[in-house]
């Protein structure tokens, strides 16, 4: 199922902050370069992960762009350009596309609650807007509703709707998007534990998190779960299981902002209502990560 078109691993990327807390776009791009490097196919800006709901329409724009200079040509870019407005989702979406971004993604509304008919015309009239590749992203512990499986096979008959990041951890709901959508339609994982389990059910790869940690592992996890080595891809997952947990034992993205700190790149803090790891939590991840031997 799928064809991997973005590629298999994209990294779901922080958005880093200076001392002010105003967007470090410089350190946006060492880290984007970084990532590619370690095996990411693709950068997804200003998602959950990039603490989107903070940053302005401006920030977000000069965040792709920032991103394409650097990494476009050797990385897909996706720009996070969705909320739970269709006409501020729709402008955001036409401005990304023209700085040459190669998709977008689009998070389910949250807090006004659509109906399923409701998220169908706020998807289809999103994607008709633009040209580019659309990626649906299904997270109902953050946005309060889930894209029913139903929902989207009706949405993959949209002709550039060609993905979903499902992170609802319900495996039957992905097998069940995997048995109607066209052969060509995309499944990610949203969720790095179990990355594995929606690809034995459909699945292409990971929109990650723990990539900005592991990224070979995970590049070289996914590649061997699709080629056939699951054995050799079941031991990477066992091993990184303790990375995947330490980085939820707070609001994401602030464990990860951590660990990426202490990997010697300083992405800075979490623009409020989020707020750091406290003391004991940066304890437990630097615990894991000498244990990878990442510190």
């Amino acid at each position: 199922m799928g064809t991997a078109k973005l590629g298999r691993l994209l990294t779901a990327m922080v958005t880093p902050f200076d001392k002010d807390m105003k967007v470090d776009y410089g350190m946006a791009g060492d880290l984007a370069e970084r990532l590619v490097a370690e095996g990411s196919d693709g950068i997804v800006v200003a998602g959950t992960t990039g603490e989107s709901p903070t940053l302005t329409r401006e920030e977000k724009l000069r965040l792709f762009k920032t991103v394409v200079d650097r990494v476009g040509g050797k990385a897909r870019v996706v720009a996070g350009t969705g909320n739970n407005s269709t006409e501020a989702s729709v402008s955001l979406s036409r401005e990304a596309a023209d700085l040459g971004i190669d998709a977008v993604m689009l998070v389910t509304p949250y807090y006004n609650k659509p109906s399923q008919e409701g998220l169908y015309r706020h998807f289809k009239a999103v994607a008709e807007a633009i040209e580019l590749p659309v990626i649906l992203y299904n997270v109902p512990g953050r946005t309060g509703i889930n894209l029913e499986a139903s929902t989207v096979i009706r949405l993959s008959a949209v002709d550039n709707i060609t993905a979903v990041k499902e992170a609802s951890k319900n495996l039957e709901q992905v097998a069940e998007i995997a048995a109607g959508v066209p052969d060509d339609f995309d499944i990610y994982s949203g969720d790095d534990g179990i990355t594995l389990p929606v690809m034995s059910v459909g699945g292409v790869g990971i929109i990650s998190i723990a990539s900005h940690v592991a990224g070979p592992e995970i590049k070289t996890m996914v590649e061997a779960y699709a080629s056939g080595d699951h054995a050799a891809a079941l031991k990477l997952h066992l091993r990184l299981i303790p990375l995947f947990k330490v980085l939820f034992i707070a609001t994401n993205p602030a464990p990860v902002k951590a660990a990426v700190r202490m990997r010697g790149m300083d992405v800075g803090r979490l623009r409020l209502p989020l707020v750091d790891v406290d003391a004991d939590q940066e304890k437990l991840i630097i615990g894991v990560m000498k244990e990878l031997g990442q510190v």
